[in-house]
C-alpha cells in the first residue's frame, strides 16, 4: 500500500510540475544569477531553444519572445507553427510572423518547456550589424512575470529570484516607483522640466533600447524640444519599419528624488508611433542609456520598481557628433604578421656564441568591416567627404578590424573639437580623411 501511496504522489508531483511550465520556473533553486554583455546599451543575454544556444536582447518592452536573424541557425526546430502579423513601431505595414508553441526555453538554470514565439524572417529586422555581434531574437514580459528580477548594470549580471522567497534588503539609498501595465508592457511616471515646472510623464520602461528617452511631443504639456535646438536624425527600426525624429536635449529629468540633467532625448514622429499613441496615457519612453545609471528590482507581483544608483549615474550624455552611423557589414581579409624565432649555436672555439635567425611569416584573416550605412546632413563627415559604403580600416591610428564596433563608435561621442582621422576603403581604394567633432545643434541658433 505504502509503494502504491508514493507512486501516486510522484506521479502528481511531475504532472504539476509540467502544468505549470506554460510559465518560466527555477526546478533546483529559490534564484540564479545570469551574466550578460551589455552593448549599445542593451542587455544580450545567452538561451537556449529548443536545444540551440542564442543570445537574446532583454527587452521589458515585448509581450512574447520574438526570433530574427535565422539565417545561420540550421539546427532549430521550431514547433507547430501558425502565420500572424505583427505591428510595432514604425510607419510601415505589419510584418509577418510564425507562432510557435511548445518550444523549450532556457536562461540561466529557468526553464520553460511550452513557450510560445514568434518568428519573423524578413532579413531587415536584424540588430547584429549595429551592435556587432548576433544576435538572435528579444525576450521581455514572460521572464518578468514570473520573478523577481534584479538588474545590475554595472557589474553586467541580472538574478532571477522566486516571489515567493524573496526578501528585500533595506535599502537607504534607493527609491521605489509603482509599476502600471498596459497589454503586458511596464509603465512608470517620471517628471520632465519644462519652463521651470517639473511635470509628471508615463513612460514605458523599455530596456530594449539604446536610447536615454524618448517623448511624445505635445504642445500642451510643453514635451517639444528645448528651446527649440534639435536635429532631425534616424532613431531606429521598429517591427513596422523605420522610426526617424528629432535629437534633442531636456534640461532635466527626474525619478522620485534621483535628478538628471541635461538628458538626450528623442521625439520620434508621429507617423512612427501611431499604433504606441493608442495607449493614450503613454508620454513616452525610458531606456537603456538612461536605465544603466541605476542596478534594478523589477518586481511585476508587486507592482514596483526598486532604483539604486551605480557608477554609471554621473556619465554625461553624449550624442555621436560626426555623423558617421556604422554596421558590421560582410568582412575584409587582413595581412597579419607572425615572427618564428629558430635558434643555432655556432661552432666557434668556446662554442658560446648564439645566433638567432628570424624568419617573418604572414597569415590572412577575415576580420569585421565597419561600413559606413547613414551620413546626416550637414555632418563634419560628410563635409570632409566621406560617404555612404566607406569601409572604415583606421580610426586615429589604430586598425579597426582589431576594436569592437561599439569601441569605434565611442570615438565620435568625444568632446567638441576633437580631431578625428579615418582610413577608408572606398570601393577598392585607399583614402585619408580627417575631421573635428561639432556640437550637433550648432546649425541651431537660439531664436
Amino acid at each position: 500500500m505504502s509503494k502504491k501511496i508514493t507512486v501516486i504522489l510522484i506521479l502528481l508531483m511531475i504532472s504539476s510540475y509540467c502544468l505549470g511550465q506554460s510559465n518560466f520556473n527555477l526546478p533546483r533553486s529559490d534564484s540564479d544569477r545570469i551574466h550578460f554583455k551589455l552593448i549599445g546599451n542593451l542587455i544580450i543575454l545567452p538561451v537556449e531553444v529548443n536545444g540551440v544556444k542564442l543570445s537574446f536582447v532583454l527587452d521589458s518592452g515585448v509581450s512574447k519572445p520574438i526570433l530574427f536573424n535565422l539565417a545561420n541557425v540550421d539546427s532549430l526546430q521550431i514547433r507547430h507553427v501558425e502565420k500572424i502579423f505583427l505591428r510595432g513601431l514604425g510607419g510601415g505595414e505589419p510584418v509577418e510572423a510564425m507562432k510557435s508553441k511548445n518550444n523549450f526555453f532556457r536562461v540561466g538554470n529557468a526553464i520553460n518547456i511550452n513557450q510560445d514565439i514568434y518568428v519573423v524572417f524578413d532579413s531587415s529586422l536584424n540588430f547584429t550589424p549595429r551592435l556587432g555581434t548576433p544576435i538572435h531574437g528579444i525576450v521581455g514580459y514572460d521572464l518578468f512575470k514570473n520573478f523577481t528580477v534584479e538588474i545590475n548594470y554595472a557589474s553586467k549580471y541580472i538574478e532571477l529570484h522566486k516571489p515567493e522567497t524573496y526578501k528585500y534588503k533595506k535599502c537607504n539609498k534607493c527609491e521605489t516607483l509603482d509599476l502600471s501595465f498596459y497589454r503586458n508592457k511596464p509603465y512608470i511616471t517620471g517628471e520632465v522640466l519644462v519652463d521651470s515646472q517639473f511635470i509628471p510623464v508615463k513612460l514605458l520602461i523599455d530596456t530594449g533600447s539604446s536610447d536615454a528617452l524618448w517623448l511624445f511631443e505635445d504642445d500642451s504639456l510643453g514635451l517639444t524640444p528645448f528651446n527649440d535646438i534639435y536635429f532631425e536624425d534616424f532613431l531606429g527600426k521598429g517591427l513596422s519599419g523605420n522610426v526617424f525624429g528629432k535629437r534633442s536635449k531636456i534640461e532635466a529629468f527626474k525619478l522620485k528624488s534621483f535628478r538628471l540633467d541635461n538628458v538626450n532625448t528623442a521625439f520620434p514622429d508621429s507617423s512612427a508611433i501611431s499604433y504606441a499613441k493608442r495607449f493614450k496615457e503613454r508620454n513616452g519612453s525610458i531606456s537603456g542609456e538612461l536605465l544603466k545609471r541605476f542596478n534594478l528590482i523589477v518586481d511585476y507581483k508587486n507592482a514596483k520598481l526598486t532604483l539604486k544608483k551605480n557608477s554609471n549615474f554621473k556619465t554625461p550624455f553624449y550624442y555621436n557628433r560626426s555623423g558617421i552611423v556604422l554596421e558590421q557589414n560582410g568582412v575584409i581579409v587582413v595581412k597579419e604578421k607572425e615572427a618564428n624565432k629558430n635558434m643555432g649555436y655556432s661552432s666557434g672555439t668556446d662554442n658560446s656564441r648564439v645566433q638567432i635567425d628570424i624568419v617573418t611569416n604572414f597569415k590572412y584573416s577575415l576580420k569585421p568591416a565597419y561600413t559606413i550605412v547613414e551620413l546626416r546632413e550637414g555632418s563634419p563627415a560628410e563635409k570632409a567627404g566621406l560617404q555612404i559604403n566607406d569601409i572604415i580600416l583606421s580610426i586615429n591610428g589604430k586598425d579597426t578590424h582589431l576594436l569592437a564596433l561599439e569601441n569605434v563608435i565611442n570615438y565620435f561621442k568625444s568632446k567638441i573639437g576633437k580631431l578625428i582621422k579615418l582610413k577608408v576603403d572606398r570601393q577598392g581604394t585607399i583614402m585619408q580623411f580627417e575631421f573635428r567633432l561639432e556640437d550637433v545643434f550648432k546649425q541651431k541658433e537660439l531664436p
